[in-house]
């Protein structure tokens, strides 16, 4: 129904914070490889909520006349889409996230293990 607003949520929130922290330090001087790959993160997060908010189009859950989404015209439906927004959105928002932080460590080690392989 709605499970798509939670990790669009967390996109907004970590695109402000990828350019907050762009303007103010080059790419290239921060250390820590988590701030420099936020955009991994926002790219992973948006393209799925695209995705989704598409498919609950194709489906009829998202409609572009008041209240938008189908499951709020009562208050059970409601209270059911707040219930998958809290499970299952916060799930594939997780997922996400724990899957961004598995790239971002393996590409990291990867930068590291490069160029003693290239001396060789």
């Amino acid at each position: 129904m709605a499970c798509f607003v939670v990790p669009a949520g967390e996109a907004v929130v970590t695109k402000i914070v990828e350019k907050t922290t762009g303007k103010s330090v080059d790419k290239d001087e921060v250390k820590s490889p988590f701030i420099r790959h936020l955009n991994w993160l926002s790219n992973l997060l948006i393209g799925g909520s695209v995705l989704l908010a598409f498919e609950h189009v194709w489906h009829g859950e998202v409609t572009p006349w008041f209240p938008f989404l189908t499951a709020m015209e009562s208050p059970e439906d409601t209270s059911e889409m707040l219930h998958e927004m809290g499970t299952v959105g916060v799930a594939m928002a997780a997922l996400i996230t724990v899957v961004w932080i598995a790239m971002v460590l393996v590409a990291s080690h990867l930068e590291k293990t490069t160029p003693e392989m290239q001396k060789n």
